[in-house]
């Protein structure tokens, strides 16, 4: 194998395949030149072919007139992939999240001309939550109410000594159970009103940058039932 082992010899070599060798062997075709690097990326040393510890490193074919005409990158680490990986997801998740963006900001002008037609928007869908809670609590005074009952025949059983019938346990557990989620469910509904004009709040800003304009005061939100 024929290798050269220094930047002098490695130039000297090129111009000698440009200037001598191509010239002898024109019958046949030109013996190809390929330098390999280090890990560090400096060109190490050239040849007809690479060494076995510089197989995984870049490498460069010349032609005759010592013009790369053929690059191989240096084999990855499983670390390197892993990181080139990464940075190929940011990038792609950053696009998306640039192309929702904008989705977004059309779809925003396109439904609302104005400031106060987000605040009628945004009273009209917390108005729907609050009937929603409203019904919700109208359930509960009634299952409480119910409950109330239940407890009375049961409280009045165990004051005459007697056993308390299993149906009748069982219905005031259900009560209990039944109670339990008409609250729950109250209480996320309060939750999506506030969530709902932390949306607003957002929406309306945008709104105004988007228009060019300075973000007036957010509506305050409805009052709670």
């Amino acid at each position: 194998m024929r290798n050269i082992h220094s930047t002098a010899f490695f130039v000297a070599a090129v111009f000698m395949l440009a200037a001598g060798i191509a010239p002898a062997q024109q019958k046949g075709a030109a013996p190809a030149l390929v330098c390999w690097k280090d890990k560090a990326g400096k060109t190490v040393g050239c040849g007809d072919k690479v060494p076995p510890e510089y197989q995984d490193n870049a490498a460069s074919t010349l032609n005759k007139r010592g013009e790369a005409v053929k690059q191989s990158d240096a084999v990855l680490t499983p670390e390197q992939r892993k990181a080139q990986q990464a940075d190929a997801d940011k990038k792609k998740q950053d696009e998306q999240q640039r192309t929702d963006e904008k989705r977004r900001d059309r779809a925003l002008l396109d439904s609302f001309t104005t400031e106060k037609e987000i605040d009628l928007k945004r009273a009209r869908d917390i108005q729907q939550i609050e009937i929603n809670i409203s019904a919700q609590q109208s359930l509960i005074k009634s299952m409480t109410d119910r409950q109330n009952e239940t407890r009375a025949k049961m409280d009045e059983l165990k004051k005459g000594n007697k056993p308390v019938p299993p149906v009748l346990q069982q219905e005031f557990d259900k009560q209990t159970a039944d109670l339990a989620k008409l609250q729950e469910h109250v209480v996320l509904k309060r939750k999506e009103v506030a969530d709902k004009n932390l949306e607003y709040d957002a929406m309306k800003k945008r709104f105004m940058e988007l228009k060019g304009a300075a973000p007036a005061a957010p509506a305050p939100a409805p009052a709670k039932k």
